[in-house]
C-alpha cells in the first residue's frame, strides 16, 4: 500500500516538482494548507519554497499540536525552508517556527549569497542516506542556515564560504534537509524513496 503523504502549501511557490518526485518514490501525495488535515496523514512534508516570515504566517497561532504530533512519531521531512521552520526562529524575519528542534536560523556568512548550485554533503549513518554513500551531491538554493542548539541532531554537513553548516538534521522521526532533493537528480530521488521506505517499515 502506498503511504499517504501530505505536502503543506504555504501559499507561495510551485509544489509540482516535489509532489512528482514523491510520487515517483511510491507515495500518494495530497497538497493542503490546513494543518488539521496535514497531521492526519501517514507523513508530512514541509516544502522548501518561500520566505520564513510568509511561511510562519501559515502556521497556527499555537504550534503545540504540531510539536505533539511530531514528538508522538508523525514522520516529517522538512526541505530547505521547511527544515528552517522546524526550528524556533530565524534572522530572516519575525515570527516563531514550530520549535520541534531547538536552535535558530542565521544568515550564511559568505561573499556571495544566496548559495545556489551543487555541493557535497558529509553524511552520517542514517536510514535517510541508505545506499547513497558519503560526499552526497545535492542542489542548494538558500541564504540562511540552521544553527541547532545541540549538534547531536545534525546528520549531515556542508560548507559554503566561511561557513560549515548543518545540511541535514534529525529528531525522532522528523528529518530536515537544507538542500532540495527534488532538484538533486538520482541521489535526491533516492533520498525521498528512503524516507518513504521508512514509512512502510
Amino acid at each position: 500500500m502506498k503511504p499517504g503523504v501530505m505536502l503543506l502549501d504555504y501559499g507561495v511557490g510551485n509544489l509540482h516538482s516535489l509532489a512528482k518526485a514523491l510520487e515517483l518514490g511510491g507515495a500518494t501525495v495530497r497538497i493542503t494548507s490546513h494543518w488539521h488535515d496535514a497531521l492526519d496523514a501517514d507523513a508530512l512534508v514541509l516544502p522548501g519554497v518561500g520566505a520564513f516570515t510568509a511561511a510562519v504566517e501559515a502556521l497556527p497561532e499555537d504550534c503545540t499540536p504540531i510539536r505533539s504530533a511530531l514528538a508522538d512519531g508523525l514522520p516529517c521531512l522538512g526541505i530547505c525552508l521547511g527544515m528552517q521552520l522546524l526550528f524556533e526562529g530565524s534572522d530572516e524575519g519575525r515570527g516563531s517556527g514550530i520549535g520541534h528542534i531547538a536552535g535558530h536560523v542565521r544568515r550564511l556568512n559568505a561573499p556571495v549569497v544566496p548559495h545556489m548550485g551543487w555541493n557535497d554533503v558529509e553524511v552520517s549513518e542514517d536510514p535517510l542516506f541508505a545506499g547513497l554513500g558519503d560526499g552526497l551531491p545535492v542542489y542548494y538554493a538558500h541564504s540562511y542556515r540552521c544553527d541547532p542548539a545541540d549538534e547531536a541532531s545534525v546528520i549531515g554537513w556542508s560548507g559554503y564560504g566561511n561557513t560549515r553548516f548543518a545540511a541535514a538534521v534529525r529528531r525522532d522521526r522528523t528529518w530536515g534537509v537544507q538542500f532540495h532533493p527534488e532538484k538533486s537528480s538520482r541521489p535526491g530521488l533516492q533520498l525521498l524513496a528512503n524516507f518513504l521506505q521508512m514509512l512502510r517499515g
